[in-house]
């Protein structure tokens, strides 16, 4: 019956902080829809930006993220990257269980505290 993801929904405090941080950081594309809204775009997929309250429906909370993004770069590439940007490792290189298979994963969060794991498949580790 589902096929795949369209786009997820990420309640933020600071939509221009959270949008420098995805495009800086995570090489995203910052992408402008309907009534002002904001996203970020990498690859095929979308991820939509909100604060609190925007969304009647949701009842999400900044904080409350946790993302899995898949990247073509290798780990140390990943770390160095990182360090480059001046972004706190939290954990990683480690070894996970993804959507596929094994991953190796980095984690760290963004600036509301969303946890953010960064993976590779072992095919694209080396």
């Amino acid at each position: 019956m589902i096929e795949r993801f369209d786009h997820i929904v990420l309640t933020v405090s600071d939509i221009e902080a959270s949008v420098a941080f995805y495009t800086r950081v995570l090489q995203m594309r910052e992408h402008s829809f309907g009534a002002g809204r904001k996203a970020l775009c990498f690859g095929t997929q979308k991820i939509n930006l909100q604060v609190v309250g925007q969304e009647p429906r949701n009842n999400a909370a900044t904080g409350s993220g946790d993302l899995c993004l898949i990247t073509t770069w290798t780990p140390d590439r990943l770390l160095d990257h990182l360090r480059a940007q001046c972004i706190e490792v939290l954990e990683g290189p480690v070894m996970k269980s993804g959507a596929l298979g094994p991953i190796i994963s980095i984690y760290f969060n963004d600036p509301d505290k969303n946890l953010i794991e960064v993976s590779s498949y072992e095919r694209n580790a080396a």
